[in-house]
């Protein structure tokens, strides 16, 4: 039971993070707080003027082994744990000179930056945190008697708590601290094991696997109104939404978060050196497109469907320009992403008050490992993101046409976007823009069926004679476990077929393709997308 109003006489200070830390300090001591730090805390607060005593007057040892080792100690420990109601805890104190801690300020070692900055091994090691992790552990399972602040957000609430109740600290909020802190410690040790798990030098999953995030944005609701949800952020850094600054527009949605991501990791498959626009609905494209510049790139994208491109999501690869702008707000866009975008682009845009503007200051390697993760009733579905990548010397032609300059490159464009396609997945593209999409049908013939209805409606949007589809490639997420939907593709007009191949039925397929005179290459590596 957490008791209601405790007061606050000594508070333990050891941050990292420094940042309004003699500002707070200050506000303590004005309050009569005797306060005690560490190392370099200790001096910060000390040439601050203020008044502190060393951990080592508590502990009656000095920081050693290079500061490992400073407050693993029961003059420590004791203080932060000793409940204050309980005679034999109180005797223990008297007997033993431990004096109370009844505030803990504790920052951790900076781990997680160490490591989205690219430190080495021997570096990551040094910022592992032991002394910080098992004081706020102490003091958060005794927050009936100890405040832990472990986020310096949080200050400005302690100071006016403070002020509030005299020099006391309500129960409800040391109890909330309490579980701020136990969340930290915990999100701190998940990027550690997952740093460790990446370390070694095997295939099998660990044992016990940790996932941790901090609260970016907290989101009206989530997929539906009735939903709660919440948007955190954690792990390796990788350019995205997680580092995006949202220059205008209207809050992020949950949907809206989910279908950004979509769309960036999509657009950064492409080259690096051309310009790439996607077109995101539903977490699916109903458009992709590369061109020399992005304004092409955008029309090409929006010509494969722009019906279903009303209210969608805009990602780019490469600096957002003024024409290109002037054309997306053309049409009712949610958000556009990109990694930046010049003056004029957003003076564009931020005349479109409620059009989302995100730049991420960078692109995501497509290749990197990380985790997937999923939730599923009383656990987690944990894999390696999907960072297969299939190039042109990997391509195995199975079929007596050999394919031709251009439909090998359009082939390879077409399956980095069906990687990107809810299974099942059909991809027709031509001249390095897709021209039909298929996505998340129970059988393949359906996708690759309203892929090539999908190419009719857009020619008649652009008032073209012939469907879209005639002439171009078709990519397959997987293999075609018959040979009805390649010749649903070969109807459409497609010329050549890239798919993974590994069906039971290859020969029927390949013969089929032979007959109606396409060429066919396998990859040999499927790209499910559930």
């Amino acid at each position: 039971m957490v008791s209601s109003l405790r007061p606050v006489s000594r508070a333990l200070i050891s941050v990292s993070d420094k940042d309004g830390i003699v500002d707070f300090a200050t506000a303590l001591a004005e309050k009569n707080i005797e306060l005690v730090s560490t190392g370099g805390t200790a001096e910060t607060l000390s040439k601050a003027g203020l008044t502190v005593r060393d951990v080592s007057e508590l502990t009656g040892y000095p920081d050693m082994m290079d500061g490992r080792v400073k407050t693993l100690h029961p003059g420590v420990h004791g203080g932060l744990l000793a409940i204050r109601d309980n005679e034999t805890h109180q005797a223990a104190m008297t007997e033993h000179n431990i004096q109370p801690i009844d505030m803990l300020v504790v920052n951790l070692y900076p781990f997680e930056k160490t490591l989205a900055a690219g430190g080495d091994f021997d570096k990551c090691i040094e910022n592992i945190d032991i002394g910080g992790p098992a004081m706020i552990r102490a003091a958060a399972k005794n927050h009936g008697d100890v405040a832990v602040i472990v986020d310096n957000q949080d200050f400005t609430a302690v100071l006016e708590a403070l002020a509030e109740h005299d020099g006391k600290l309500t129960g409800s909020l040391r109890k909330s601290l309490a579980q701020k802190a136990y969340a930290r410690t915990a999100a701190y040790d998940a990027a550690i094991s997952n740093w460790f798990a990446d370390q070694l030098d095997t295939s099998t999953e660990p044992d016990y696997r940790s996932l941790g995030g901090r609260l970016k944005q907290s989101l009206r609701y989530g997929e539906n109104p009735h939903q709660n949800a919440g948007f955190y952020v954690g792990g390796p850094k990788r350019f995205g939404v997680a580092t995006a600054e949202q220059i205008q527009g209207k809050e992020l949605s949950f949907n809206n978060i989910n279908d950004t991501n979509a769309a960036f990791e999509l657009v950064a498959e492409m080259d690096a050196d051309i310009a790439a626009c996607a077109i995101i609905k539903h977490a699916n494209p109903c458009g992709v497109a590369t061109a020399a510049s992005m304004l092409e790139a955008f029309a090409n994208a929006l010509k494969c469907d722009p019906v279903s491109a009303f209210g969608g999501i805009i990602a780019l690869n490469k600096t957002l320009d003024a024409e290109t702008a002037t054309e997306v707000t053309n049409i009712f866009t949610e958000v556009i992403i990109a990694p930046d975008a010049d003056e004029e682009a957003r003076a564009i845009i931020g005349e479109k008050k409620n059009l989302r503007l995100l730049l991420t200051g960078g692109m995501p390697d497509p290749a990197e490992a990380g985790l997937d993760v999923r939730t599923v009733s009383g656990g987690l579905l944990v894999q390696n993101r999907d960072n297969g990548r299939i190039s042109r010397d990997m391509l195995q032609v199975v079929t007596k046409r050999q394919p031709d300059e251009r439909e090998l490159e359009d082939m390879l464009f077409a399956f980095r976007v069906a990687k990107h396609v809810k299974s099942n997945a059909i991809v027709y593209a031509k001249n390095g823009a897709t021209v039909g999409i298929g996505a998340g049908q129970m059988s393949r013939i359906d996708s690759a069926r309203i892929a090539a209805s999908k190419s009719e409606d857009a020619a008649k949007a652009a008032a073209e004679d012939e469907a879209l589809a005639k002439g171009s490639v078709v990519a397959s997420d997987a293999f075609f476990p018959f040979a009805d939907g390649l010749i649903s593709a070969a109807q459409a007009g497609v010329t050549a077929v890239i798919q993974p191949g590994g069906s039971i039925r290859d020969d029927e397929v390949i013969a089929a393709a032979d007959e109606a005179g396409l060429a066919m290459v396998v990859t040999n590596m499927r790209h499910f997308k559930h």
